[in-house]
Order: structure tokens, then C-alpha cells, then sequence
């Protein structure tokens, strides 16, 4: 079993033409509202994505952007741990998507903001423990050491990114980071292999976009190139990444595998609008692994992350 501890946000999306500049307006193309936040999009992925029993802790308002949260996480079968907070909003974010199918996030926290220390629940019976750093990082820390002394794996995705406590960097077993956060967590602007030298945990995962993705793992370097795709809305495809990641993890699948369950989990996210409607089903992840194969350009990912031959 998973315990995903994290924010939950109703995601307000506009597709234009292109990401505005500072002080440009830009006419959108559509708007729709979809059920998102790192931490529920994640809880949602190793759900329906790796098909992994999932728990998750949450905070929300008390008003009508909650309904929507709470009946997304229904329905993918998540059993939620709700704080309730009705002197704060449940938390929202402003999306905008660009037809070559970026995107940029604005987030406002609301109740996310509320979860403490004292809400987390005793972790007997789970294998593992998402989070992400949508909440604030105190409570992150204490969730990821009071893990680590019940023998629960900590699984961290550092995102969005800062810079990490040394506390919560030692309480982590797998920290699972975009090419930027790297550098922000390292706290260096060299290569992907410079940075992870310097960031001390057992395990780093770097996801790359259309590159792929790396692993350091106990000194041992591991790529993964990606699924060809068309995408569409690349919103989620980090946390259908790590969702799926963390559930082949839980079932007792190597790293390698992992990566690969992923990267499938990723690919197809990209080819669907929305955060939590573009996660994919743990049969179509399956179907994708059997069917159209990686790039295989590993010599170019090897290259591009600046490791030695």
C-alpha cells in the first residue's frame, strides 16, 4: 500500500496560442476546470496508473471547489484522509497551455497550507510514502522522518522546486526531481551529472521530458529514454510519473522497472488535456510497454546528461 501525503488543487486551464510574456495579453482558445494538485494527481496515479492500493491525506475548504477533488479521488479508488479547513479555500491553480502543448502554473495554496505534523496517521501496513512540496516543508520534513522511523520508504518528488533541509534530504530513500529542481536541490548549474554527485541520498530519479530519464541509485547510473509521443497537454505527466513509479516500487519491481512504468505512465499523460482527466489506466500503461517501444536513443540521453562513456 501508498500513503501520498499532499495539496489538492482545482485546476482553472485556458488554452492559447502561446504562454503570455510579462505584460502581454493573449486571447485563450478554450477553458475548462479540472480536478489537479501534485499531491492528488500523484495519489490518482499510483491508483489508477500503477494499480496500487492508495491512501492519501489532504486538506480542503469548505466549499464547492472541494466537491470536485473529493468525488476525482472516489473515484480512482483513493481512500482520503481529509483535514477540513473552513477558514481557507481549497487550494486552485491558473493554467495556461500553448499549442505546442507547455504549460505555465500559477498556484494559489489555500487549505494546503494547513497540514501539520499532528494530522499524519500511523503508516503500519504501507509500503511506501509519496510527497511533494506543495505543503509546506516543515510538514513534509516531520511526515518523511516520522516514515523513515516506522520503516516506510519515502519517496519525494521536490517539486515545485527550493532548496532542500538537510533534515528531510536524510530522511528521503528515493527523491524524484525535473532537470531544474535538480539544479535547485544541488544548488549547481552544471551538467545532470555534476548535480547529482553533490546531492546526498540513495537513490535521485531526473525526469527529462521527450530525453527520458535517469537514476542515480547507490552510485549505479540507469537510462531510460521515452515513449515516442504526440503530445497534447504535458499537465501531470511528472506526477503520472511519479505515481506509477512509486507503485512498481511498492509491488517490489527494480528501479529499472520502475522507470520504465513511468515513463509509459508519462508518455501518455502527454496525449490527454487536463491534470488528474490525462492519467492513464494501469492497463493502458501495460499496453504501452508491450506494444510501442522507447526511443532507444541511449547514447544521445547518456551524452545529454553529461556522463562519461
Amino acid at each position: 500500500m501508498i500513503f501520498v501525503a499532499g495539496s489538492a488543487n482545482l485546476d482553472f486551464v485556458v488554452r492559447a496560442s502561446h504562454i503570455p510574456a510579462p505584460g502581454e495579453t493573449v486571447l485563450g482558445q478554450g477553458f475548462q476546470t479540472f480536478p489537479g494538485g501534485k499531491g492528488a494527481n500523484q495519489a490518482i496515479a499510483c491508483a489508477r496508473s500503477g494499480g496500487a492500493l492508495t491512501h492519501m491525506l489532504l486538506a480542503l475548504g469548505n466549499d464547492a471547489y472541494a466537491q470536485p477533488l473529493e468525488a476525482s479521488l472516489g473515484q480512482a479508488g483513493v481512500v482520503s484522509h481529509i483535514v477540513r479547513t473552513p477558514d481557507q479555500s481549497t487550494g486552485t491553480a491558473f493554467i495556461c497551455v500553448s499549442d505546442d502543448a507547455e504549460n505555465a502554473i500559477t498556484v494559489a495554496p489555500g487549505a494546503n497550507r494547513a497540514l501539520a505534523a499532528e494530522h499524519l496517521p500511523s503508516l503500519a501496513g504501507f509500503s511506501h510514502i509519496l510527497l511533494q512540496l506543495e505543503t509546506p516543508v516543515d510538514t513534509v520534513t516531520a511526515y518523511a522522518v516520522a516514515a523513515r522511523a516506522q520503516g516506510v520508504k519515502v519517496v519525494l518528488n521536490a517539486a515545485p522546486a527550493q532548496v532542500l533541509p538537510t533534515e528531510l534530504l536524510e530522511a528521503v530513500d528515493v527523491l524524484v526531481v525535473n532537470e531544474g529542481e535538480l539544479a535547485t536541490v544541488a544548488q549547481h548549474q552544471g551538467s545532470i551529472a555534476q548535480c547529482l554527485e553533490r546531492v546526498k541520498v540513495p537513490c535521485i530519479v531526473v525526469t527529462l521530458g521527450h530525453h527520458g530519464c535517469c537514476a542515480r541509485l547507490d552510485g549505479q547510473i540507469l537510462l531510460q529514454s521515452a515513449f515516442p509521443v504526440t503530445p497534447v497537454d504535458t499537465t501531470a505527466a511528472g506526477d503520472s510519473f511519479c505515481g506509477a513509479l512509486t507503485a512498481a516500487l511498492s509491488r517490489g519491481q527494480d528501479m529499472a522497472q520502475a522507470l520504465l512504468h513511468g515513463s509509459a505512465a508519462g508518455a501518455l499523460a502527454c496525449t490527454r488535456p487536463g491534470a488528474q482527466s490525462s492519467i492513464p489506466t494501469h492497463a493502458e500503461v501495460l499496453a504501452l510497454l508491450q506494444g510501442a517501444a522507447p526511443s532507444g536513443a541511449e547514447a544521445e540521453l547518456r551524452s545529454f546528461c553529461g556522463f562519461s562513456n
